[in-house]
């Protein structure tokens, strides 16, 4: 039996495999680590967070913690606010970043190059650029306390995740626009029945980016949402920190609490995540 010289590339000596697993090993240790001591920060109480030597494992487990975040501070309005905000976001994105690109990607249409060229180089803008004219405008419309400027944007598309989505969609066979048109279908046929149910990859590695800048996104509220009622999650951990001290145990359980949905929609939605990116490089 013969071995092609590409699967003599790809295997590697056994010593190799051991060490790249145990440099990997050790790295994802670290990487714990502060992980690790926000787990146990969250079990402590207040006196005994910055006692000397620290405790790794603590010697009471204050469970009640988890349940003093809701108790102390309206943490369960914040989530709820989040909540809504990263939906209405992720939904919002997905659907304006999908119709771009599809025009993009499966249309011809005069100028379509250009516009793209032009799409991509507003990628180089940073946010600072555009923050204040934004701000400007929706102090004009009277929006601001209110969820809309942080909404209303990624319903209008995002150059990055639409360049993402096109990509993705230049790999589909055209073969299929034509069947499709054959049958009696529209562009927007098109685009609902045949683009997006074979893009499944791709939308979930836009919902995952949407889903984890929304979800974290600390700046955009701190901008626009005034009442404390209206907070998000971002805004609603500052609440456990004050002037003079901050109760740490509280933050860190705060903190947890924040980080399970992103931790738990990668975990299992990494597949798709993957499939996403490495396919959006593949161009039919």
């Amino acid at each position: 039996m013969t071995v092609s010289a590409h699967d003599n590339r790809q295997r590697l000596p056994a010593w190799e495999a051991a060490l790249s697993h145990l440099v990997l090993v050790a790295g994802g240790f670290f990487l714990m680590i502060p992980l690790a001591w926000m787990l146990s920060t969250s079990l402590k109480s207040l006196g005994t967070v910055m006692s000397l030597p620290p405790e790794w494992i603590p010697r009471t487990f204050h469970w009640e913690n988890y349940a003093d975040i809701f108790r102390l501070v309206p943490f369960g309005r914040y989530v709820w606010n989040t909540v809504v905000i990263t939906l209405l976001d992720v939904v919002g994105k997905i659907v304006s970043c999908s119709l771009v690109a599809f025009a993009f990607a499966r249309l011809r249409w005069r100028g379509r190059e250009v516009l793209f060229l032009i799409m991509l180089a507003t990628m180089m803008l940073p946010p600072q650029v555009t923050m204040i004219p934004q701000f400007v405008v929706f102090k004009h419309m009277e929006l601001i306390d209110t969820i809309v400027p942080l909404v209303l944007p990624n319903w209008l598309g995002g150059p990055f995740l639409t360049f993402l989505l096109r990509q993705f969609f230049m790999s589909i066979p055209l073969d299929l626009d034509d069947a499709a048109r054959i049958d009696g279908a529209s562009n927007f046929g098109i685009y609902w029945r045949v683009v997006l149910p074979l893009s499944k990859p791709a939308l979930a590695a836009v919902a995952i980016f949407m889903f984890n800048g929304s979800w974290n996104d600390f700046f955009g509220p701190l901008i626009y949402l005034h009442s404390r009622d209206k907070y998000t999650i971002a805004l609603g951990l500052r609440s456990f920190q004050d002037q003079n001290y901050t109760e740490w145990h509280l933050l860190m359980a705060a903190s947890l609490v924040a980080m399970l949905p992103v931790v738990l929609i990668f975990f299992f939605a990494q597949k798709y995540f993957i499939q996403g990116i490495v396919f959006t490089g593949v161009k039919g």
